[in-house]
């Protein structure tokens, strides 16, 4: 009689901290035990020469969901196929948002959110909100309750015509997060230097997609993202700084973390393999590229590497924005869009973390650990999903990744299961690959197949958040007037 479910043999499991050779038990969906030579199990699984990882959790996507830029383009990707993608990419949850604009409640929203995803998803889920109307029905009644029924991160945007909100509304949302002990998440982007660019831009007739780069300048980023750390530090709240691009904004990200301050960087492949010259391709193929902030260029792109490596950065999520090159999509206005036209995203829920493994673990920038870390582990703990998910532990579900650190892919859009019709990344080469997905004990992935059922994902409620490793040796002295603000609130 099997003493497990499954047994993974051999394999080099690692997690945020450890990295060893051993079985994994697996048990009614969860680890049950990890050691050597583990009794039988009903099925085995032979991990010799290959890692075993912890599913990965990306940690900011967007699926079904309405573009802020091209007049409510809808994403190309629904609750399945971003699913699916995601499952082959080696993850086994994803954090998408229920996105609110002005004039909706906070809670319909979440529940139109829940019917798209419960039917469709073949993987575990949980929601980010979006806050772009934070009236005092919403502030007062509909965030702190969803906050306490376990959604507790949301985003705020300081650009964008639909969503955008003034340094009083930041200030206004950042005391409810405080209270009630929740994660906010911040594009930071100042959206009146966006807005200025660009219509100097279109006023003398720039509008291909390379001027999408210049109107978002590098230092609306960097302001931005200081003014939204120095607001959270009168609040005395955590912030996420998301999808940074730029070096200004790192060392501000940096600056606040070696102070001890609670505040955390992500940033997403886009910003590592991409750059504004992507944008400039011929015709209007650069718009494929359009996202915000866009792409830099390769000083930047050396920037977000140093970030990965010195805890800048505590998250890498894809950012997973798709819209087709097509009428419904990118060109939804048009065979020649304004850039002020083109719904801002891109694809990437599927090549995160294969990109991030080939470039920076098998090149040596990042360790195995780091990489956990990077694309698991710390989006658990911040979004309040840890020690079940993130790890590999007795106890925690069994959402898990097995890698081949040498196979061998060249990235066309046709090996993907997106429904995007293309990729930003075509043409790389990419070495090392998850072969072997499970969820929860299902595997949901294996031999280039799904094996998962649609509406077979769990939703999942989140715990207040756990704050992210902080850096080895932050700056203890901190000037007791910095947050004078905080004592007004308690």
């Amino acid at each position: 009689m099997a003493d497990f479910d499954i047994v993974v043999r051999g394999g080099t499991v690692a997690t945020a901290s450890d990295i060893t050779v051993c079985d994994v038990g697996v048990k009614d969906g969860r680890i049950t035990a990890l050691g050597a030579s583990l009794g039988p199990g009903a099925r085995e699984i032979d991990a010799g020469g290959k890692y075993v990882l912890p599913g990965g959790i990306d940690s900011h996507v967007h699926i079904e969901q309405k573009a802020s830029v091209g007049e409510g383009v809808l994403a190309a990707d629904d609750f399945y196929t971003g699913t699916r993608s995601a499952a082959f990419g080696g993850n086994t949850t994803i954090i998408p948002f229920a996105a609110q604009y002005k004039g909706q409640s906070l809670r319909q929203v979440v529940q139109d959110y829940h019917e798209l995803a419960g039917p469709k998803a073949v993987i575990d889920y949980a929601f980010h909100l979006i806050v772009s109307d934070p009236s005092e029905q919403v502030l007062g009644q509909e965030l702190p309750a969803l906050i306490k029924d376990g959604y507790t991160s949301f985003k705020v945007y300081m650009t964008y015509d639909s969503l955008q909100l003034d340094d009083y509304q930041m200030l206004q949302v950042m005391e409810v997060a405080r209270r009630e002990g929740a994660m906010m998440m911040v594009h930071a982007e100042n959206y009146d230097v966006i807005r200025w660019l660009t219509n100097k831009l279109t006023a003398k007739g720039h509008t291909e997609p390379r001027y999408h780069a210049i109107s978002h300048a590098r230092l609306a980023e960097g302001e931005a993202t200081n003014r939204a750390i120095h607001l959270a530090e009168l609040i005395d709240v955590p912030v996420l700084i998301v999808h940074v691009s730029e070096q200004r904004a790192m060392e501000r990200i940096l600056w606040a973390r070696n102070r001890a301050m609670r505040v955390y960087g992500e940033t997403c492949p886009q910003y590592l393999f991409l750059t504004a010259d992507d944008l400039d391709r011929p015709g209007t193929e650069g718009a494929k590229f359009c996202c915000s902030p866009p792409p830099r260029d390769a000083e930047s792109q050396e920037a977000v590497w140093r970030g990965l490596q010195n805890g800048t950065f505590q998250v890498f999520s894809s950012d997973h924005a798709p819209y087709r090159y097509d009428e419904t999509g990118k060109l939804a206005h048009g065979p020649n869009p304004s850039f002020k036209q083109i719904p801002n995203g891109l694809p990437g829920i599927e090549l995160r973390m294969p990109l991030l493994f080939s470039e920076g673990v098998l090149k040596g920038r990042i360790d195995l650990n780091r990489f956990v870390e990077l694309t698991s582990t710390n989006a658990a703990k911040l979004y309040g999903l840890y020690p079940r998910k993130g790890t590999i532990a007795v106890g925690a579900d069994a959402d898990f990744a097995i890698w081949d650190p040498e196979e061998t892919r060249t990235v066309t859009w046709d090996i993907l299961h997106d429904n995007v019709g293309y990729t930003p990344y075509e043409g790389r080469e990419i070495t090392g690959w998850p072969v072997l997905v499970a969820s929860r004990g299902r595997i949901v992935v294996e031999d280039g197949e799904l094996n998962a059922e649609r509406g077979s994902g769990d939703f999942l409620r989140c715990a207040l958040p756990e704050p992210a490793r902080p850096l080895e040796q932050p700056v203890p002295e901190m000037d007791p007037a910095s947050n004078f603000g905080a004592h007004l609130l308690d």
